[in-house]
């Protein structure tokens, strides 16, 4: 599925969390851990619509690895998948040179 996101929205393909133990060796649960903020753009939208009708491009594009809020964006699933849908302004640092 295609998915093309309107105006200033971005789609954004969450980082997998990591399996984290203690040191004593217990996995901690996924419900008990705090979800990446980091993520990877898979869509992003034309531009910002001004209010003089203009469209803005975007700072942000595909492929880039970003940095947003805890709460940032609306969680969707698609084909198994789960993506955030979030505004550009939600977006706090694209991140260069990642290395996963």
């Amino acid at each position: 599925m295609k998915l093309r996101p309107l105006y200033d929205k971005i789609v954004v393909e969450r980082f997998e969390e990591k399996e984290e133990r203690t040191p004593s060796g217990i996995i901690i649960p996924d419900t008990a851990k705090e979800k990446p903020q980091l993520g990877k753009v898979v869509a992003v939208g034309p531009g910002k619509l001004l209010e003089n009708g203009e469209l803005k491009p975007l700072s942000v594009k595909e492929g880039d690895v970003v940095l947003f809020n805890k709460y940032a964006g609306n969680e969707i699933e698609i084909e198994g998948k789960i993506y955030l849908v979030m505004s550009e302004d939600e977006v706090l640092a694209i991140v260069e040179d990642y290395q996963a």
